[in-house]
């Protein structure tokens, strides 16, 4: 998706060649004047705008609070053409204070290519300080805290590649330890991709019955087995548009990941004693507890579904491996007790060391 650039300039040949050089790579909309520029405050937010200091109506500098405040994501560049370098200096330090990512004299540093680098250098900014929020965002939202609920050197790089890789409908397998956090990792790739705002849906299943896994993942028609009194939805449809996490998967019984695989292969569902397969569209992710290629070799997981599920690997080291991480934790589970209504305020502090 192209970048937006809203350029603020009284000068319409300045604005055509602004234009002209930047058209290509982004998508531009202009404003010769203040008043111009608060009209555009109702539109949607630029990522960059190149802002002149004198407009007919008023000074860009006096806009540069206001914009900031109405746009604070939002990055500017202002330019200028005033002669003088001890004004020109004077005049940026005064944009840099007022939150503008650059200062640009027309005159003397304007040039395209140099131009062209730093609204680039903006944009990028500007987008990875956005996707820095939506994982502090987040991280606060599971761990109710905005401090980092991970600070080992290893979770830091899980968080990273979560970053990376949340925004794909790629499927991910996580692996690690019984209470090593997979559920939570799960809980961050789906805030951080595009099917937020859709559903979350997990199933365990280590603790489905053998006979009403495939009932409950894909759904079921009436009359389709004993007890089959209605039709029964399925689990991937509930997760239509979001979701589905399926934990412990190599606990699933062999014939029903057989059935799986094909789900996942020809993205359709097919109810329990129906006639009619169903699109399904839902991220999937997977959680095993157990070593892939150790469940492989002991028949518990099949090996082609192991590799349909795995396209992504995230692995998560144990607790006793990362002690970094204890303490955050801890405050972040103290908080949320804290929380409850009827609860006492709790504190903590580290043990001390019998070193």
């Amino acid at each position: 998706m192209k970048g937006k650039v809203l350029i603020v300039d009284d000068d319409q040949d300045q604005r055509t060649v602004l234009t002209a050089l930047l058209e290509s790579d982004y998508q531009i909309s202009t404003a010769d004047s203040g008043a111009a520029l608060q009209r555009a405050f109702a539109q949607d937010q630029p990522d960059l705008v190149l802002l002149d200091v004198k407009l007919p109506d008023a000074d860009g500098l006096d806009l540069l609070p206001q914009l900031k405040k109405r746009w604070p994501d939002t990055q500017v560049i202002v330019l200028t053409g005033v002669p003088s370098d001890n004004e020109a200096v004077s005049w940026a330090v005064e944009a840099i204070k007022g939150g503008a990512f650059n200062f640009l004299r027309k005159n003397v540093q304007f040039d395209g290519e140099k131009l062209l680098a730093d609204v680039q250098n903006a944009v990028e900014y500007r987008r990875q300080n956005e996707e820095a929020s939506a994982l502090r965002r987040a991280l606060e939202t599971m761990s109710g805290t905005p401090s980092p609920i991970f600070q080992s050197a290893a979770m830091r790089e899980v968080v990273r590649k979560i970053d990376r890789i949340a925004p794909s409908d790629v499927t991910v397998l996580i692996t690690g330890e019984s209470g090593t956090g997979k559920e939570v990792i799960a809980d961050l790739l789906h805030a951080l991709s595009n099917r937020s705002k859709g559903q979350i849906i997990k199933v365990n299943c280590a603790a489905l019955p053998r006979e009403l896994i495939e009932s409950e993942l894909f759904g079921s028609v009436r009359g389709a087995f004993t007890g089959a009194h209605a039709d029964r939805e399925g689990l991937f449809r509930q997760a239509e548009g979001g979701t589905l996490l399926l934990d412990e998967i190599s606990e699933m019984p062999v014939d029903t990941q057989s059935k799986l695989l094909r789900v996942l292969q020809d993205q359709e569902v097919r109810p329990v004693g129906g006639k009619t397969s169903y699109k399904t569209n839902c991220r999937i992710i997977a959680a095993t507890n157990r070593k892939p290629q150790d469940a492989i070799q002991a028949g518990k997981l099949r090996e082609d579904l192991f590799y349909r599920i795995s396209a992504i690997s995230v692995h998560l080291p144990p607790l006793r491996e990362r002690r970094e991480d204890i303490m955050p934790l801890v405050n972040s589970f103290l908080k949320r007790f804290a929380a409850r209504p009827t609860a006492p305020s709790p504190a903590s502090s580290p043990r001390p060391s019998s070193d």
